[in-house]
């Protein structure tokens, strides 16, 4: 039949492939199947080959018992719409379901076993516990093979433990991932500029830490900004504030200036006196940046800030987004991220979208996937990599 890259002959073998299926859910319907989609060359390409393939993966974060909310049968039903094929379903992780599942599965044939953190050994800390599980998975697989990006900076059964118990390799979507992480950190093409949003400085000190050192340019948006606008000394009214995050601010103004590195801050913003919810209708109004009104909080960066951030990112060849510059769910407080996602799509270069809400928003604005160089399936994974920390679901294969 077929081969697969690093394990051979794989027809007739039961591979076990973590996949990374954490896609949202609103009731059991799926409002983002990125990663899904994401996921099925590797999946397709083991069936093809005549692989017996056994997909095991997390949604959400259950508390290691079984929660109907959490369950990945939707997720199941959407993967055989994508491989044209039926795709069986195990209704818990390891037990009597799991193993007459596989047991009845043929050369080429899919099935998907439960929410992998419907058992507590997935993510235990006690190295026992989670070995344990992990040799109830192993139990069900020949081979194994990782292709969870966004997980592979978790140190879990079902992506680390398992790989020490069976011959093991990695999948074309993590091999991809870790290609371009590489291209980012090792030889950037320059001009090299890194967008940084979302809500917190505290979620992506590592990386502006690290990348101080490596990037031309850092443009910060997103909620995270008003930590550094109080760094500078300005009043930020009722934004999101990390007040204890404010010395680490006004040091990276310091290192980056020193060392060459330009931080843009955005000169606009856009506030609103409350939060957007169902109940009202949002009332943006446009601000300096340096004087938001004590009764406002900010939620998107303004259309100049927009303006100078897509000049900023123009001439760059290699960029590296993660974190939307605003609530981009909102219309009215999208604008930020919409030029950002826009400018990427002109890059003449690398230009690489990093995962979670950032990959969630190109596709919520309605932008095609195939305008970006790369989108991430994994925020934390890519961020965790940029930071210079080793993420133990890859060394593990490399052992």
């Amino acid at each position: 039949m077929g081969s697969y890259p690093g394990l051979g002959e794989v027809a007739g073998k039961r591979v076990l492939v973590r996949s990374d299926l954490n896609v949202p859910l609103d009731g059991s319907t799926i409002t983002d199947d990125g990663r899904i989609r994401a996921s099925v060359p590797t999946i397709k390409a083991l069936a093809d080959a005549g692989a017996r393939v056994v997909v095991t993966a997390h949604l959400g974060r259950p508390k290691g018992t079984p929660d109907a909310a959490y369950s990945l049968a939707p997720v199941a039903a959407r993967l055989g719409e994508l491989l044209g094929a039926p795709v069986a379903f195990a209704t818990d992780t390891v037990g009597e379901s799991a193993r007459s599942t596989v047991a009845g599965l043929a050369d080429g044939q899919v099935a998907v076993l439960e929410n992998v953190r419907f058992n507590a050994g997935e993510t235990s800390k006690d190295e026992a516990e989670r070995g344990a599980f992990a040799d109830e998975l192993a139990a069900l697989a020949d081979a194994f093979v990782s292709d969870g990006f966004g997980v592979v900076h978790r140190k879990q059964a079902s992506v680390y433990d398992v790989a020490l118990r069976l011959p093991h390799t990695m999948g074309a979507l993590v091999s991809a991932e870790i290609e371009v992480l590489k291209r980012l950190t090792e030889t950037p093409e320059r001009p090299y500029v890194v967008v940084l949003g979302g809500s917190k400085v505290s979620d992506k000190l590592g990386v502006i830490d690290n990348l101080l050192g490596k990037a031309d340019k850092l443009l910060i948006g997103g909620g995270m900004v008003f930590t550094f606008l109080k760094a500078q000394g300005h009043e930020v009214g009722r934004s999101l504030l990390e007040d204890d995050q404010v010395p680490v601010c006004i040091e990276y103004l310091r290192r980056a200036e020193e060392s060459g590195v330009e931080i843009v801050l955005p000169s606009d913003i856009v506030v609103d006196t409350e939060f957007p919810s169902g109940d009202t209708e949002p009332q943006p109004i446009v601000v300096p940046a340096s004087n938001i009104p004590a009764s406002s909080l900010g939620l998107d960066i303004g259309p100049d800030a927009a303006a100078a951030f897509a000049e900023a990112l123009a001439g760059a060849r290699t960029v590296f987004w993660n974190g939307p510059m605003g609530v981009f769910e909102v219309p009215a407080f999208a604008g930020g991220t919409r030029a950002v996602a826009e400018a990427l799509t002109k890059i003449d270069g690398l230009s690489v979208v990093g995962g979670g809400d950032s990959a969630a928003a190109v596709r919520t604005l309605g932008f095609e996937e195939s305008a970006f160089g790369h989108i991430s399936t994994g925020g934390g994974a890519s961020l965790e990599y940029l930071e210079g920390k080793e993420l133990p679901g890859v060394k593990v294969l490399e052992d």
